[in-house]
């Protein structure tokens, strides 16, 4: 059984928390959101062509790792993408208030959710 709103609601809880997104980067399309700091589904848009981007160059240089997550930092906001490997194609987007969240923590947790998610 899915258990995406709880994935969200739980990614909401961490400190500082801005915006959420559960990320299919094979159409770019959020398949679960919640927080209002951005435009989630331009972001969720715009950050699959980051994802696709990085996977494409790691591929070019023989890098077999899978990719945990990448952060994007900002003045005031950290974005994070955390990829799901046990779901092919998703990604969790966590848009993290630079002054109010932990970026260990949030990386942590977001860890957390991300092996609980049921799709």
């Amino acid at each position: 059984m899915s258990n995406l709103k709880q994935s969200i609601d739980a990614a909401m809880t961490i400190d500082g928390a801005l915006a959420a997104a559960l990320v299919d980067f094979r159409s770019g399309m959020c398949l679960a959101q919640a927080g209002t700091a951005v435009n989630l589904d331009l972001a969720a848009a715009g950050n699959t062509q980051v994802v696709r981007a990085k996977l494409q160059t790691m591929e070019s240089l023989g890098l077999r790792k899978g990719i945990e997550d990448i952060l994007i930092t900002l003045s005031d906001q950290y974005h994070l993408i955390r990829l799901v490997p046990n779901n092919a194609g998703l990604f969790l987007y966590l848009v993290l208030d630079k002054n109010k969240g932990n970026l260990a923590l949030a990386r942590y947790k977001l860890t957390e959710i991300e092996r609980a998610l049921q799709v």
